[in-house]
């Protein structure tokens, strides 16, 4: 096998065009790709980092909602997710996620990992967990816009939501994808 090393881009200037809100920043970036040639109108996206959360209960129930989303037709299935705040660790804001959007706390955490969306316009970060033996300490205190039902899977259901693309938005499906891999490698392992 042949080594080539690899260069990265060099950001060479960045203008800000649009600050709409704490949502949503445009910028323009001037980059340099490894071969010199100048691109001088990069378009960059800077949205929130958010931690998205799939939790299990005592009782092995996946918690997610059915809810709508303005950018998604019809409804989706979600796990629990939002932006992290200033300054918040992405566990932090998991937590807190779990708390606000349904009540419930969980003692034992799983890091999935954290994934950009867009590589080559930034765009966010997305951190995914998987919150083990989760359950219901207080009343939810969302400040979702969105309706949204919760919902109490079993396993088979959310395998099969996920099989038949319920789960509409990518991060989401990630999710609940590798919380349904280290739940079988574990099982496996616990096995053999």
């Amino acid at each position: 096998m042949i080594k080539k090393e690899l260069r990265a881009w060099e950001t060479i200037s960045r203008k800000t065009i649009l600050r709409f809100s704490k949502f949503l920043t445009v910028e323009s970036h001037a980059i340099k790709l490894p071969d010199g040639q100048i691109i001088p109108d990069w378009p960059w996206l800077i949205i929130p980092n958010a931690a998205i959360v799939l939790a299990v209960t005592e009782d092995k129930k996946f918690l997610c909602f059915r809810q709508t989303k303005y950018a998604v037709d019809g409804t989706s299935l979600a796990p629990v997710g939002g932006m992290l705040e200033p300054n918040e660790t992405s566990l932090d804001a998991a937590k807190r996620e779990l708390l606000e959007e349904v009540g419930y706390e969980a003692p034992d955490w799983i890091d999935l990992g954290s994934y950009i969306l867009d590589p080559n316009r930034g765009i966010a970060t997305m951190y995914l967990f998987l919150a083990l033996n989760a359950k219901q300490v207080a009343k939810p205190n969302s400040d979702d816009l969105e309706d949204q039902v919760l919902l109490f899977l079993s396993r088979n259901e959310i395998k099969n939501a996920l099989k038949k693309g319920e789960f509409k938005i990518l991060a989401w499906s990630a999710v609940v994808a590798l919380s349904l891999n280290y739940l079988s490698a574990l099982e496996n392992q616990e096995a053999g």
